[in-house]
């Protein structure tokens, strides 16, 4: 595929600068209606069917292009508007593109703000070259994934059904490396309502709901495989009024990652097996966040199609295991063939320090308007 590189250069990063700028922070709904709205008309412009899913804070996107083979199972490209850092960090850390020419910085830059534009240009070059994607696309853009996609996951799930393969366009490994695997992850709330009493004078009365806390996580630790199977980590814990009152509530937050779906299963299900230890103890236990473990498979059709598409254009392309978990978890989870971190590389994501390549965002560019043309290898 041809294409002029400097061109392609400067259109990406006045596109980026107007992306970056525009901020985006998590539970902003305002300014994610306006970035989202910028993204809609661009996406239009590009040949796509536009379709906005309200949401809490907001609109997710769904943009569907029919393809050459409109019947075809479609190609599934998931990606996010909501940032990380606060509103006003562009006032301090504005748009910036640096002295060698292609580092650039800004909230956001990285991830995913870069990854957006990266797929607006393949769009871009397939139609000024009058080409379309071979099967059916459809691309989910969620307002909510850097809070765990509370609501955002259902439309990926929706769109998920039935595809060929997801694209995830976080950002990669370091290097350019794709993500052919994501630990899952949960985020649990154990809830335990005692009996208070006098600790000194009734203290038969009472039943301690730290004592029925500290029983049920001793629970739950042992069922916990050790690493790097699972990790277990209590963040926070409360409980109690006074050191001679027999505590009456307690809580603790929970923080649990998986490698493997059995790791997963046997975790979740020891918290869902939980039942109070002492007569008069309750106990509630609510799954807060949650995405399954997607376990890596060598034999993934997807990453070798992509790691020979790039090799075509003389780059190595690498794949490897997030200890992170993203929207892509559920594709995978679910044997979707999927690639995560289709993103430019870069790195200091969610910091002051968010930086990212633009020749590595062309190059993701390229690849994916490769992809979407040849998805794959001819007989």
């Amino acid at each position: 595929m041809r294409f002029d590189a400097e061109q392609l250069r400067e259109r990406a990063l006045t596109r980026l600068e107007t992306l970056v700028m525009a901020e985006s922070p998590s539970g902003e709904p305002e300014l994610l209606r306006i970035v989202n709205a910028d993204l809609e008309q661009a996406y239009r412009a590009l040949g796509a069917q536009v379709t906005r899913e309200r949401g809490p804070d907001g609109d997710h996107l769904v943009c569907e292009w029919p393809g050459t083979a409109p019947d075809d199972a479609h190609i599934l490209l998931i990606g996010h508007s909501d940032t990380v850092l606060p509103v006003g960090t562009t006032v301090e850390r504005p748009f910036t593109l640096h002295e060698d020419g292609d580092t650039v910085t800004g909230p956001g830059v990285y991830d995913m703000k870069g990854s957006l534009v990266a797929i607006e240009l393949a769009f871009a070059l397939l139609r000024e070259q009058g080409l379309s994607p071979s099967r059916p696309v459809r691309l989910v853009v969620v307002n909510d994934e850097e809070i765990g996609s509370p609501d955002g996951r259902r439309i990926i799930a929706a769109h998920a059904e039935g595809a060929f393969a997801a694209l995830g366009f976080e950002p990669p490994l370091p290097g350019g490396t794709l993500k052919t695997g994501r630990r899952g992850v949960a985020r649990v709330r154990i809830d335990v309502q005692g009996v208070e009493a006098h600790a000194g004078l009734d203290a038969s009365l009472g039943t301690s709901a730290i004592d029925e806390l500290i029983d049920q996580i001793a629970v739950v630790r042992g069922a916990v495989p050790a690493p790097p199977a699972a990790e277990f980590n209590i963040g926070t814990i409360s409980g109690g009024t006074r050191a001679n009152v027999v505590a009456g509530t307690a809580s603790a937050e929970i923080g649990l990652r998986f490698a493997t779906p059995a790791a997963e299963a046997a975790v979740l299900g020891a918290l869902d097996a939980l039942t109070p230890v002492r007569p008069d103890a309750k106990l509630t236990v609510t799954r807060l966040s949650y995405r399954p473990a997607w376990e890596r498979d060598p034999a993934n059709p997807l990453a070798a199609r992509l790691a020979s598409l790039a090799a075509e254009r003389g780059t190595d392309l690498l794949t490897g295991t997030s200890g992170g978990a993203g929207d892509t978890n559920l594709t995978g989870s679910l044997g979707i063939p999927t690639a995560d971190g289709l993103g430019p590389d870069g790195a200091g994501a969610h910091s002051m320090s968010e930086r990212a390549s633009v020749a590595s965002l062309l190059d993701r560019a390229a690849l994916l308007a490769a992809y979407l043309i040849a998805p794959e290898e001819s007989a």
